[in-house]
């Protein structure tokens, strides 16, 4: 799964996803995309279980393009602990997504096979999406 190989501290404070995406927002290396329409932390599980059904479903073939990474920790304290002693560890890595980020590429393949094989990696997700293609974002520049 995704994680940074190392970073320069250890935990993050939560932080705010208010706003829309200002970079990311655009289909740039495939044909079609998955957009994110709300906001949310993706995990790194998350991630990898929608790369998986994206190349399942494309049997191997095409381009597949992960656009986003999950740099940020995210951690937790064990159920039914007393307050104090800290930060809990770090459960997992996440990536804030906000409304309007492309998470996914796909490439070299049909425009059904590609609108399906993002529509499953959708279910995977925690964020509402919608399949966008290359030419949808020229036509709206």
């Amino acid at each position: 799964m995704l994680q940074p190989k190392r970073t320069k501290y250890r935990k993050m404070h939560r932080g705010r996803m208010k706003g829309l995406a200002a970079r990311g927002n655009s289909v740039a290396f495939g044909e079609f995309g998955l957009k994110s329409l709300e906001p949310a932390w993706v995990t790194s599980r998350q991630i990898e279980a929608a790369r998986r059904a994206i190349t399942r479903h494309l049997h191997r073939g095409g381009q597949v393009w992960i656009r986003v990474f999950p740099d940020r920790p995210y951690t937790h304290k064990p159920a039914e602990t007393r307050q104090g002693g800290g930060k809990g560890p770090v459960e997992a890595w996440v990536v804030v997504v906000k409304p309007g980020r492309v998470l996914f590429e796909v490439g070299g393949v049909p425009e059904a096979l590609a609108r399906t094989a993002l529509a499953r990696a959708a279910q995977k997700l925690p964020v509402q999406t919608k399949t966008v293609s290359r030419e949808e974002k020229l036509a709206v520049a």
